[in-house]
């Protein structure tokens, strides 16, 4: 579904670190776009990108903290579509509104205003 065309119900700023996707690696995934400046440039990246599960985990801490108090098992789902790569070191903007029993959110990069993560839906108990 669209997302609503309102002011968001919350809004959560969460900068990542410069090296995470180099500490992703050390969760399995090893593909050198994340961590080697010429394979990145060669895929089309002006540098490494970051990976998909670190993005979707910034997210996904943005909406404990701002709907669930931290409580994890308030959060009984939660799902979005990937839309464009994010950068280490990027500040990553969740944009959140109440919909029912539902959430539905949207990440944008600080830096460069491109909206990453976008029809995002979470339940909440």
């Amino acid at each position: 579904p669209p997302m609503p065309d309102r002011a968001a119900d919350a809004v959560i700023d969460v900068a990542t670190p410069v090296q995470a996707a180099l500490l992703y690696r050390l969760c399995a995934d090893p593909n050198p776009v994340h961590a080697d400046p010429e394979l990145a440039r060669r895929a089309g990246f002006p540098k490494p990108i970051l990976h998909g599960l670190c993005t979707f985990g910034v997210v996904a801490q943005a909406v404990l903290r701002a709907v669930c108090d931290w409580d994890p098992s308030r959060l009984s789902e939660i799902s979005a579509r990937f839309s464009m790569h994010v950068y280490p070191g990027e500040t990553l903007r969740t944009e959140m509104w109440q919909s029912g029993g539902n959430l539905m959110f949207r990440t944008r990069t600080l830096e460069r205003n491109v909206i990453v993560l976008d029809h995002g839906m979470a339940r909440i108990l």
